[in-house]
């Protein structure tokens, strides 16, 4: 009875909170414009500020659109250590060896985000230019999410290590105190000679990543205590407990450049994906084609259903779920059923 009680906690305790991993999204689509040949720029640049705002409408999505959630990430742990020696690299192989229902559990990023791809590909063939827009915007989350190494985790929230909350701290948090300072010159964009492999590569390059993003917050937590750890700003006027600039600083500089490294890595592989889905177009000239994209227009936002289930990070730190126990300033499962509970719980939690 009790290990029901302390799930059914566990899912009242998530609730939908503000995205504030937008800004990174966002500024990033906007800076891979920069980088992009003439004959590009001249029909991208005219809608700089479309592809910034849509930058966010994959994490819309998950809300309201049943098989996008799982576009965002892949659990690459659940595999084994050598996961990217035995994940196939096409869908229709990985299906066949997983089973479509298992991988999607653990997350399709690298197969999903090259379909992405191709559509692109294909909308450059046909001149449509909204979708042209619309995709690339898209394209451009995706590439974001797989050059952060939380996304190749089933421990994507420190939840098993005893780091809730780290998760909106690194993707979050930094780039938001930080990026300001950031050098995002990355250079002109490149034609990329096997797109799929590069995408696979980069998500290896993430998850190798991951031991220094979880070891290096586990050290500096001993360090602080909890009042040093935390603090409150206001947000949209209310006060909002977030870590606290000390401790973000000095995870920053542990890190040392990691999420400006991250940040550029994933200027230049959208810069580089948009020019190579035009040159594998045919270079279709553009110019004139531009259309008058509404910036008001937004995707879906949370549908009433509740049964829609979505993996939710929270990207700002207020109380853990109550499943999790204080010892010594970390938070730990409070008994085994509830860690039974993550190893087995449906992958895209209920919001609210």
């Amino acid at each position: 009875m009790r290990s029901v009680v302390l799930v059914i906690v566990f899912l009242l305790s998530f609730t939908r909170l503000p995205a504030w991993g937008f800004y990174a999204h966002k500024l990033i689509n906007q800076q891979a414009i920069f980088s992009l040949p003439p004959e590009l720029m001249v029909f991208f640049k005219p809608q700089a500020s479309f592809l910034r705002e849509k930058a966010v409408n994959p994490d819309r999505r998950r809300y309201a659109v049943k098989g996008e959630a799982e576009k965002h990430f892949i659990d690459l742990d659940v595999y084994g250590d050598n996961a990217l020696q035995v994940l196939p690299r096409y869908w229709s192989d990985a299906v066949d060896l997983i089973g479509e229902d298992s991988l999607r559990k653990s997350g399709i990023a690298p197969w999903s985000t090259y379909r992405t791809f191709l559509q692109l590909v294909r909308a450059f063939e046909r001149k449509e230019a909204e979708n042209i827009l619309r995709l690339a915007a898209d394209l451009g989350h995706y590439l974001g999410d797989i050059h952060v190494p939380l996304h190749t985790t089933k421990n994507y929230n420190g939840q098993f290590t005893g780091q809730y909350g780290i998760h909106g701290f690194w993707e979050s948090r930094l780039p938001e105190l930080y990026a300001e300072s950031y050098n995002f010159f990355v250079g002109k964009a490149e034609y990329v000679k096997d797109p799929q492999q590069a995408i696979w590569y980069t998500v290896g390059q993430s998850h190798a990543a991951l031991d220094s993003v979880l070891g290096f917050e586990a050290v500096l937590n001993k360090r602080f205590a909890e009042d040093k750890k935390y603090s409150f700003e206001e947000r949209g006027g209310i006060n909002t407990r977030v870590y606290s600039r000390a401790y973000s600083e000095a995870y920053h500089q542990m890190l040392a450049g990691q999420v400006e490294r991250q940040m550029r890595k994933t200027i230049k592989l959208i810069a580089d994906f948009w020019y190579t889905a035009w040159i594998l177009a045919g270079q279709p000239d553009l110019d004139g084609s531009t259309p008058n994209m509404p910036e008001n227009e937004d995707e879906p936002g949370a549908p009433a259903d509740p049964t829609l289930k979505i993996r939710d990070h929270e990207t700002i730190f207020r109380n853990p779920p109550a499943h999790l126990s204080r010892s010594l300033s970390t938070y730990v499962c409070s008994a085994p059923a509830a860690r039974t509970y993550f190893e087995r719980r449906p992958r895209f939690l209920p919001i609210g």
